[in-house]
């Protein structure tokens, strides 16, 4: 049992598009102590080579819920090369539409103190999806 006063956070994003981590995605963190307070952006950080963050800030004392908003839009725009190259089979372009659908993911969750929250972002171009993991 933990006695931490704090919950702690990290995340990780992998690009199930290509089958590899997701490096340069920056994240923002921000935090509030209760369903009505105001959110209070802490700072943030970008995933290194392995898709990790390494270095986000710590949560205050009294965080009940915790957001990380990734940028993927940039991410996508920046690596569209690499990934045509990486993508055998799929074609350049689906439609006439945007290279990625959602540009910005946006991850709410609610924390308790003591506890340590792992949140792992799946990033393709026109879905995601997101876990508690370990």
């Amino acid at each position: 049992m933990s006695t931490s006063t704090t919950a702690s956070v990290s995340t990780h994003v992998l690009d199930t598009s290509v089958g590899r981590p997701a490096g340069g995605v920056a994240v923002h963190l921000a935090a509030r102590s209760g369903r009505g307070a105001r959110w209070r952006a802490l700072g943030g950080s970008a995933t290194d080579a392995d898709g990790r963050c390494e270095d986000l800030p710590a949560l205050p004392e009294g965080t009940t819920h915790v957001r990380l908003d990734f940028a993927v839009g940039v991410y996508f725009e920046k690596s569209a090369t690499e990934r045509a190259d990486a993508q055998q089979d799929a074609p350049a372009n689906r439609d006439s539409g945007p290279a990625v659908f959602f540009p910005e993911v946006a991850v709410t969750f609610a924390v308790v103190p003591g506890e340590h929250y792992h949140v792992p972002l799946l990033l393709n171009p026109f879905g995601y999806s997101v876990y508690r993991g370990s």
